[in-house]
């Protein structure tokens, strides 16, 4: 159960684990989204400050509407061993007497969302008969991936990556032990992703780790990982041919590396975004328009799921 300090009600990560299931994010965070391409909600752009080599503290400041709650997630990314660590601490404020009410731990917070916020891309933007996973990456992210988008297709089918083929072929164990689908771990990229109807890269790699000549026409891929302007996990080819849709324009504009790489390259501008999810969930604009076509979601992750989300969690005290 959360706990009580000083009026503030207090999320552990066990606690958010318990509480905020795939099943319990997805419309929350699908709403978020909606709201933040429609002007409902408002944050500013993150600010980041290095610590060290492989190492940031992050600023994620949002309002959720006017009188209603607002706040900031305040994080440490951490990158190790070539695998991401987000910790901190989402900061919830009452919208009418402006004070905080709720602090819940920010990185389990960001592992559900975010992988939630994937679900409700692939859910909108995926062939109705997408049966084939691949994710590139064996980390928390890679986990939570697997298990949100089986909530909204029927998987045949998980294909798993990693630098580690050892980590790969254990990390599929782990999958078909847990959820019953045939997973398999594959010794390299193409071919992991080469027979998929869906991609999800989520690792902390600088620079491509898929190329776009890899992905068959019809496929969904989820661009998760990199979450600055200096990573890219996948490259300027991907980017150009495919339906490029992001969570938040004027952030990838700024921070979204796969974006700003195949823009520097010459073979994108700014209009190959061609709209956010938030305004193809509401009808605003079109998602996949054939089953041939390939769809990218660019994710860079957002104040507002998170305080979305935190704003959930403290509703259920």
């Amino acid at each position: 159960m959360p706990e009580r300090a000083g009026g503030l009600a207090v999320f552990s990560a066990e606690d958010v684990r318990a509480r905020l299931t795939y099943e319990a994010a997805y419309p929350v965070v699908r709403e978020a989204m909606i709201a933040l391409s429609d002007g409902r909600v408002r944050q500013l752009l993150r600010s980041f400050i290095g610590v060290g080599e492989g190492r940031t503290f992050a600023i994620m400041p949002a309002s959720l509407g006017d009188s209603a709650a607002f706040g900031a997630k305040l994080v440490s990314v951490f990158t190790e061993d070539g695998r991401k660590a987000h910790e901190g601490v989402v900061v919830l404020f009452d919208g009418e007497r402006g004070r905080p009410v709720c602090i819940a731990d920010a990185g389990e917070v960001t592992a559900i969302r975010t992988a939630s916020a994937s679900a409700v891309a692939t859910d909108a933007l995926a062939r109705r008969d997408a049966a084939v996973l691949a994710v590139c990456g064996t980390g928390r992210q890679a986990w939570g991936h697997v298990l949100a988008i089986a909530q909204v297709r029927r998987l045949k089918a998980v294909h798993v990556w990693s630098r580690d083929p050892g980590m790969s072929v254990d990390f599929a164990r782990r999958v078909t032990d847990a959820t019953g689908i045939a997973a398999r771990g594959f010794p390299d990229a193409r071919a992991a992703v080469a027979q998929a109807d869906i991609v999800c890269t989520v690792t902390a790699a600088a620079d491509p780790i898929v190329e776009g000549a890899w992905i068959a026409p019809g496929t969904h891929v989820n661009v998760v990982g990199s979450s600055g302007p200096g990573q890219a996990e996948v490259d300027a080819e991907l980017v150009a041919r495919a339906r490029f849709i992001v969570d938040h324009r004027e952030h990838v504009l700024v921070h979204g590396g796969e974006f700003l790489r195949a823009k520097a390259a010459g073979a994108v501008g700014d209009d190959c975004i061609v709209c956010e999810i938030g305004e193809v969930l509401a009808g605003a604009a079109p998602g996949r328009t054939s089953e041939a076509e390939i769809t990218v979601y660019k994710s860079l992750g957002h104040a507002v799921q998170d305080l979305a989300a935190t704003a959930w969690l403290y509703g259920t005290v």
